[in-house]
């Protein structure tokens, strides 16, 4: 019989923390939903010490999150600690994650102590943690680069002030599987306490091996797999929790581990966080990419209509991403649409959402001959907001050519009053923008500019995602349509709204 891993979803946290992904707290807690739709068992909500932003984070999630345990990072510092218990204590299952450097180098140069007092320090703000709540988790920070009988000695210490969960990071993404399964097994065979905790791995992809590593790290006997939603994390991410799914769903035959996500929410927890941040999978991404069931190879097309295991080790229905075509049309009813969206895993219980996109969905219809999953998906994704919309589009006139120059009047909604302004600029989006600029009176920087087609087809929609810069911080913006131009105005305008909505809040 295979063995259970847990699987630990750190994108709140580590993920979060990588730049161009940062989440608000209405965001974060949306993605903590979906994350207990796919059944991760542990959620790392955050840093609560960090910011109020981060606390405030931290308390909704635990809030919101009933089916999986929640945790909050912290220092080896009684202050931290303090924080994250503060935030958890809503949490139907909390959990203190503590941490403290255990390399020379990172106690050395960075924490200015010697092996005892760090020691001596883990165990006191262990005991501290436990006293508070009943799950406690410790992570010997650069595990990997660290002396591994100093590990053992500093693992056997803190299981016996309490730990239930010791992490052995792979901060840096340093090692390789061989040296990181030696270690876990080194771990297992040292320290005498080890089957009073579960040991965790958290590996980063610096060498692009997080992956690897961690296979090898559970295939010696690591019980807990610290993970992202994509990858996502510092420098170069973390261990991708979808392919650690995949791969143990796949390779069952060979790991004997199992794991509890349901990996049919895969696809849309990957979709989820590409729409929150802006920030696209790029196409030959493992599991998600867009290419990751594509085939153009005449010879593995015919491979696959011959038999689909030829060239295909898992289904695309598997990680929840569908195929088919949506039978609606102008002529559907609401009825049809409304079960289609929920077919499609999306809560349908606020009415004046469903209303919205209804009405949306009947004017794509309108423009395209057949309207699919991913059409809707799209209307959807667009319009499930974390801010308010302080301005909307209205109407908007372009008037470019390759011998003049771009013109943009638009005319947007504020409130009850219609808003409208003239202004030129480098090409039709950029002209669109500095029109939005002069009619909201906000002055930004484009950092970025995305855009991609949601289905095939001349009349497919495009989406486009912006990011944009207002005095040091960055929004993010999503719009969708069958017009670029109308979707890059409303990506732009999404952008504009949240940060209206941040300094109408400060």
């Amino acid at each position: 019989m295979a063995e259970r891993v847990i699987l630990f979803d750190t994108t709140l946290r580590d993920g979060e923390q990588a730049p161009g992904y940062s989440m608000n707290l209405d965001e974060k807690v949306r993605l903590a939903k979906q994350l207990e739709a796919l059944q991760v068992d542990v959620i790392e909500a955050g840093f609560a010490i960090a910011s109020d932003g981060d606390f405030k984070a931290i308390e909704a999630v635990a809030s919101a999150v009933k089916e999986c345990t929640v945790a909050s990072l912290s220092r080896a510092l009684q202050k931290d600690i303090d924080a994250s218990w503060s935030a958890l204590r809503t949490a139907a299952r909390p959990r203190i994650h503590t941490f403290i450097a255990t390399s020379p180098i990172h106690m050395q140069y960075k924490l200015k102590m010697d092996s005892a007092d760090v020691l001596d320090q883990a165990v006191r703000m262990v005991t501290y943690a436990r006293n508070l709540c009943g799950d406690v988790e410790f992570s010997a920070e650069d595990a990997s680069r660290s002396d591994w009988e100093f590990l053992y000695r500093i693992c056997e210490a803190v299981i016996d002030a309490g730990a239930s969960t010791v992490n052995i990071p792979d901060t840096v993404g340093y090692t390789t599987p061989d040296e990181y399964a030696a270690l876990i097994r080194g771990i297992r065979e040292h320290v005498p306490n080890i089957d009073k905790a579960v040991i965790s791995v958290h590996c980063h992809n610096d060498l692009g091996l997080a992956v690897a590593n961690t296979l090898a790290a559970a295939k010696a006997g690591a019980t807990q797999l610290e993970c992202t939603v994509n990858g996502i994390g510092e420098r170069a991410g973390n261990a991708a929790v979808e392919e650690l799914a995949m791969v143990l769903n796949t390779r069952k035959d060979y790991y004997q581990l199992e794991c509890g996500i349901k990996t049919s929410e895969i696809y849309r927890t990957s979709r989820l966080l590409s729409s929150i941040t802006g920030v696209a999978v790029q196409p030959n991404k493992a599991i998600v990419g867009a290419n990751a069931f594509a085939h153009e190879s005449g010879i593995h097309q015919h491979g696959i209509l011959a038999h689909t295991q030829t060239y295909e080790i898992m289904t695309p229905a598997s990680i929840g991403l569908h195929t088919n075509t949506m039978v609606l049309g102008k002529h559907s009813g609401r009825h049809a649409f409304v079960d289609h969206v929920k077919a499609l895993g999306y809560d349908t219980e606020d009415k004046s959402i469903i209303d919205e996109v209804f009405t949306q969905f009947k004017q794509l219809a309108d423009r395209k001959k057949s309207v699919s999953e991913k059409d809707i998906e799209a209307l959807m994704e667009n319009r499930t907001t974390a801010v308010p919309a302080t301005y909307a589009l209205e109407s908007f006139v372009i008037n470019s050519g390759n011998r003049m120059t771009a013109t943009a009047s638009l005319t947007l909604k504020f409130g009850k009053r219609l808003l409208s302004d003239v202004s030129t600029g480098d090409g039709p989006v950029d002209a669109a923008f500095r029109a939005i600029e002069r009619i909201t009176g906000f002055s930004y920087t484009l950092e970025d500019y995305t855009i991609h087609a949601v289905t095939g087809g001349k009349d497919a929609q495009g989406e486009v995602s912006v990011r944009i810069q207002a005095d040091g911080r960055t929004y993010k913006g999503r719009g969708v349509s069958t017009d670029v131009i109308e979707a890059s105005i409303k990506a732009c305008l999404s952008a504009v709204n949240r940060l209206a909505y941040e300094v109408n809040h400060e």
